[in-house]
């Protein structure tokens, strides 16, 4: 089991930038593909960025491709989300997940076994 941690949230101006992190612990943490997701008001929890095991492979929803950059440090137990050029859209709770299986970089909520508590993101206009 893997407990997540996320933090680095808060508000700031549409154009600007956040870098959320998100601390891991327990079992081994590279054995873990992490991803991102967020959840605004009254909508559905959506997929953000995947990255692999050894983060040698990465996925982007459309909306954030070319904006966010995830990243992780395996020495560190953290993932982080790089958030460049900010839009009031992106307002929402970040969520940090954790998936342990070996078969699949997955972008489908459902599947992923652990969450942290979220952060919450604002992007004023």
């Amino acid at each position: 089991q893997v407990q997540l941690v996320e933090s680095g949230g808060g508000l700031v101006q549409a154009g600007g930038s956040l870098r959320l992190s998100c601390a891991a612990s327990g079992r081994t943490f590279s054995s873990y593909t992490m991803a991102w997701f967020r959840q605004a008001p009254g909508k559905e929890r959506e997929f953000v960025a995947v990255i692999s095991r050894r983060g040698i492979i990465t996925y982007y929803s459309d909306s954030t491709e070319g904006r966010f950059t995830i990243s992780r440090d395996n020495a560190k137990n953290t993932v982080y989300l790089q958030m460049n050029s900010l839009k009031p859209e992106d307002t929402a709770v970040y969520y940090c997940a954790a998936d342990a299986s070996a078969l699949r970089i997955s972008r489908t909520v459902q599947q992923y076994e652990y969450w942290g508590q979220g952060t919450q993101v604002t992007v004023d206009s």
